[in-house]
């Protein structure tokens, strides 16, 4: 394998290291809360604030993270192009705080009716500026290839979140045994609160920790700043389309449905049954902090080594694929981490999973726009999966619930997936070996049809978890036999020597 392939392969670990571990921690924290809060709708109330967060993290960042590696790598100066963006950021993100606190209760009142209270939405605020005054620097560190510092500030952040959940969650309750007096302020139905005061915290801590990058002499050049705007522009309607792909179901979700006494609750099991599939999200994200250096700095010399974006792609999708079966498959396990109330939700978890997939190979399929600087595209594709995504919550959401959203999702991942590929082969043609993915993507299907039967006639657990073990096995030894030859074996180990 290829020098730069070995080189995306160590990186691919340690933005695994620095974005999956994270997250599966935040997964495992997510789950808990399902235990320690006293109602589902609590759950719901949560994942419609931190869908807004997210939305709001893409509008105030608004593609700089792309414009800063693009023009990082164009630029003599990189520092130059560093210090500009992030003076760029901090000046909207504070005009952005003085907006929010002016209108903080009409805001509230907008954004999540009663359940959102005014000071939920101060806490919601603070916590996304400093998450976005912390993405350029963020971004500087993989751009100067410091994984190991990235992934310790990341997994840093999220075990602070945890010890401070923990704290609220299990200290308090037992301190206000033995002093009554001291804890009386302790209120299990204020648990949304505390949860949000954690995140806070944390957030604050991890900017503290990331901000040595900012010890540089600052430049800002407005020249730059609106070539990079002019590049980056796209990609913010990108970003807020795609990330409306992944969210609108929890922003509108209780302003569609019809029932308004029990959306939350909804909600709440749409939420918790989505975490599930958080695996193939974090393996995305993880090959996302690689994949994206990667291919700017690969064209960035002479060489053009689109082979090398194909090789990527087609490993991304057996190991995407792998992902799906080994959850589906083991879904018996994986239910235990969740009260049996949000069981009923099960059903929608290979649903996402096949989204969040296609999603992933979408980004992987979008480096042409990027790399011949046509990202107006990227925002047109990410249009269209929106415009599909709220067309079918808005007309299904009221007859069908949250299985509607988990097919929105679906659908406009693989319109956009398809579209992205048609348009790249005929602006930035790849080689891509569509009989390799597509095999391997029937081979999965027809052994997900068989854990599906399995389900559904072999009433014993322990009989069904040995054969659908036996069906995964089949997957494996597939690719071992096709794509990963025994003497190739050596040369994977070298990948992180």
């Amino acid at each position: 394998m290829a020098g730069g392939m070995k080189s995306l392969a160590k990186e691919t670990f340690f933005y695994g290291v620095g974005s999956v571990l994270p997250r599966l921690l935040s997964w495992f924290l997510s789950l808990y809360w399902a235990f320690a809060l006293p109602k589902i709708s609590d759950i719901g109330v949560l994942g419609n604030f931190y869908a807004w967060v997210a939305l709001l993290q893409v509008i105030l960042t608004y593609g700089m993270e792309t414009g800063f590696f693009r023009y990082a790598n164009k630029e003599e100066n990189p520092e130059r192009v560093f210090t500009t963006t992030f003076i760029s950021i901090a000046s909207t993100t504070l005009l952005f705080f003085v907006a929010a606190l002016l209108l903080l209760e009409p805001a509230a009142f907008v954004l999540g009716g009663v359940a959102m209270k005014p000071h939920y939405l101060l806490m919601l605020v603070i916590i996304l500026c400093f998450d976005v005054l912390g993405a350029i620097p963020f971004a500087n560190l993989r751009f100067k290839k410091r994984p190991i510092r990235f992934a310790a500030i990341k997994i840093a952040n999220v075990v602070l979140t945890i010890i401070f959940n923990l704290f609220f969650f299990l200290a308090c309750p037992w301190l206000q045994t033995l002093f009554p007096d001291i804890f009386s302020w302790f209120d299990i139905n204020h648990g949304v609160d505390y949860i949000l005061i954690s995140n806070l915290t944390a957030s604050v801590i991890q900017f503290l920790m990331v901000s040595p990058e900012l010890k540089i002499k600052f430049t800002f050049d407005r020249v730059l700043l609106r070539q990079i705007l002019r590049y980056s522009f796209p990609m913010l309607i990108l970003g807020i389309a795609g990330i409306l792909n992944q969210t609108v179901a929890q922003i509108v979700f209780p302003w569609i449905y019809p029932d308004k006494a029990v959306a939350f609750t909804e909600l709440g099991i749409y939420t918790q049954n989505i975490k599930i599939a958080v695996i193939m999200v974090m393996f995305t994200q993880a090959f996302r902090y690689a994949f994206e250096p990667f291919i700017f700095a690969k064209n960035k010399g002479a060489a053009d080594d689109r082979q090398s974006f194909s090789d990527a792609t087609k490993y991304f999708i057996i190991f995407g694929l792998l992902i799906f079966l080994v959850t589906t498959g083991y879904i018996d396990i994986i239910k235990k981490l969740i009260p049996e109330g949000y069981y009923e939700g099960l059903k929608i978890v290979p649903i996402v999973l096949l989204a969040d997939l296609f999603s992933g190979v979408y980004f992987n399929l979008s480096l042409w726009y990027k790399l011949t600087d046509q990202t107006r595209w990227g925002a047109y594709i990410s249009i269209i999966g929106f415009v599909i995504t709220i067309a079918i919550n808005i007309l299904f959401v009221p007859r069908f619930g949250y299985m509607a959203c988990a097919w929105a999702l679906l659908i406009a991942s693989l319109v956009m997936m398809l579209a992205s590929y048609f348009l790249g082969q005929k602006n930035y043609p790849i080689p891509y070996n569509l009989k390799s993915a597509g095999s391997f993507f029937i081979l999965s299907m027809i052994l997900f049809a068989g854990i599906t039967l399995v389900y559904t006639y072999v009433p014993n657990v322990w009989l069904r978890l040995l054969v659908n073990t036996l069906l995964i096995a089949v997957y494996i030894f597939v690719v071992v036999k096709k794509e990963l030859p025994l003497r190739a074996l050596p040369v994977v180990g070298k990948w992180f020597n």
